[in-house]
């Protein structure tokens, strides 16, 4: 950075005169400030800011609060059970999805921001999860669903709520505009004064809220903070791309977008700084990453959103190339960010964040596989009328290993254990969804019942089932989740997989994946070369080291007693099928 960040108070006024002219900003800052500093008299927050750092032990379940169900017990606390036996030790951090009351899309249509969902549990839930894992929340702030309250005043026509909403004309030319989903973008209500034409981005039920009006900021920033103030400490900020709009315009990555975002950094450096920013923003990587603002203004962290597509892509061709080219130009803007790494998630497999990295053709054969292995396909409207590939819905097991094919279970794990191991050894901090983590297959026929393809990958599990397979050791569950948790161990034990460590890609020939990875200054530990086989034959590589890497042995952390010899700078090794090594310099 070249010059220091200006305090967050006057980010904050500076970013509300820019979203709502200085008259306004004038009104709104004092009392905002106000509020923000009494929030943190409140918390008991040290008056010197405090902020979160993380590190190589820090990793993420994705699970939703119901998705794991007992007979006569609350979910959450089912849950909360099984993440204690199962997670605690390796995933100590939870993205909870979103567990407030909703009329669709398995809760991204939010009834109510303050409540828990009654089938799910109370808050005593939520906080008693929070004693034992950082849990994230979702901030599911475009949009609330069509019967939240704010909505239901709109239609009423109260006055108070009379802007809350996007509302224009039908026959606006809206053709600019960037659409996420192929339905139409404008949705009718009847309303006292008439029927009204209302912006709906992502469906008729999900009715976006109405940003040019500074009172449904501070309405938001109200929400923000109850949700810190109940045990958030990470905020997902869903869809938030699209939550700035100018008629004319795109309506994606406005400025006014990232001056939200920025805002709202600002609002939480103030009122609770240890509380980190993540924002949901499936794009192309250039766009995505425009999101960690000038590294020390905006997000925290991003999504690694090509990375579950391009490590798809390695292991249908059997070819790092792609993802080596592309890992090896990977960069955090500064030490104050980060990237989520992902390879599965509750929505589907993203397509447009490697426009440009993979070819059209390439994409196509990714889509020609999920269809192959029984998976779905998601379209978004273009502004020509046209529709393209949005994202891929399957899970990411049978994306790698098609339900169908007669190859052995231990050959279709290791495969997908690979995958994971590049994931981890990536800078960043690593995300697991819960499917993956227990190894499950998709359910296509959820998804034809629901009529929603993101259904595939969204199953519950039964309590005593999903404990029963994930103790019966030959059990596709079991073998799974011991390979990732193998992996997390050793991720956890190694500081050379900090965040913030050094990176350095390396280029090892098509049929591995290989990182260079160095502890940051200070935290100890030794550098880790992180070798992952694409392949299903043996390979022997001979891999040029970094001029820093010590002659001598080496030992693999995962394979006790595993050997091998640097000589002139290069590291020799033989690789099974899928094979993932973890060399360091031996310790004795």
């Amino acid at each position: 950075m070249s010059k220091p960040l200006p305090p967050p108070e006057v980010r904050l006024r500076e970013h509300l005169t820019f979203l709502y002219g200085a008259a306004a900003a004038e009104d709104l800052f004092p009392r905002l400030l106000a509020r923000l500093r009494a929030f943190r008299t409140r918390s008991g927050a040290p008056p010197a800011p405090t902020r979160r750092t993380l590190t190589h032990r820090d990793a993420l379940l994705i699970t939703y609060g119901d998705q794991v169900q007992a007979p006569d017990e609350p979910p959450l606390r089912t849950l909360h059970r099984v993440l204690r036996a199962w997670a605690a030790d390796v995933l100590p951090w939870v993205h909870l999805l979103p567990f407030f009351p909703y009329s669709s899309d398995d809760g991204f249509a939010v009834m109510d921001y303050t409540q828990v969902n009654p089938a799910l549990g109370t808050w005593a839930h939520i906080q008693a999860l929070a004693q034992d894992f950082d849990l994230m929340f979702d901030a599911v702030i475009n949009h609330v669903s069509s019967r939240h309250p704010w909505f239901r005043r709109f239609l009423q026509g109260d006055p108070a709520y009379a802007d809350f909403f996007i509302t224009v004309p039908p026959d606006t030319d809206l053709s600019a505009v960037v659409r996420p989903r192929p339905w139409p973008l404008l949705t009718p209500f009847d309303t006292p004064r008439g029927r009204v034409w209302v912006w709906t981005t992502f469906s008729a039920d999900q009715v976006d809220l109405n940003y040019h009006n500074p009172r449904v900021l501070e309405h938001v920033l109200e929400v923000l903070l109850f949700y810190v103030a109940h045990g958030a400490a990470m905020l997902r900020l869903d869809a938030i791309a699209y939550i700035w709009k100018e008629v004319g315009t795109s309506c994606i990555h406005l400025e006014g977008a990232h001056r939200l975002v920025k805002l709202l950094r600002a609002a939480l450096d103030i009122a609770a700084p240890q509380v980190l920013l993540l924002t949901e923003t499936n794009v192309p990587h250039a766009e995505n990453i425009a999101y960690f603002g000038n590294g020390y203004d905006e997000a925290q962290l991003v999504y690694q959103f090509p990375l579950p597509p391009l490590v798809l892509h390695t292991f249908a061709t059997g070819d790092a190339t792609r993802l080596t080219a592309w890992a090896q130009q990977v960069r955090a803007p500064s030490p104050a960010t980060t990237f989520l790494n992902f390879l599965a998630s509750h929505d589907g497999i993203g397509v447009r964040p490697v426009e440009g990295i993979l070819s059209p053709a390439e994409v196509d054969a990714l889509v020609q596989r999920t269809l192959d292995h029984g998976g779905l396909v998601s379209y978004r409207s273009r502004s020509d009328g046209s529709r393209s590939v949005y994202e891929l819905n399957i899970s990411y097991f049978d994306a790698l290993s098609a339900p169908q094919a007669a190859e052995p279970l231990a050959l279709q794990v290791a495969r997908f254990v690979a995958a994971h191991g590049i994931m981890f050894s990536l800078a960043g901090m690593p995300a697991v969804y819960v499917h993956s983590l227990f190894g499950s297959r998709g359910d296509p026929e959820a998804a034809r019942r629901s009529g929603h393809p993101r259904a595939i990958n969204r199953a519950r599990f039964r309590y005593d089932r999903l404990t029963r397979e994930l103790r019966s050791p030959t059990h596709r569950r079991a073998r799974v989740y011991a390979g990732l948790r193998r992996l997390l161990l050793a991720r956890r034990a190694q500081p050379a997989f900090h965040p913030q460590g050094g990176q350095q890609v390396l280029d090892a020939g098509p049929g591995a994946f290989v990182v260079w990875r160095e502890p940051p200054p200070g935290a100890g530990g030794a550098p880790v070369l992180a070798v992952h086989s694409v392949r299903a034959e043996p390979q022997h590589l001979r891999i040029p080291l970094p001029a820093s890497a010590p002659a001598g042995l080496w030992e693999d952390v995962l394979a006790a007693g595993a050997q091998a010899e640097v000589v002139a700078g290069h590291l020799t090794m033989s690789l099974a099928p899928y094979q993932v090594r973890w060399w360091r310099p031996a310790s004795n």
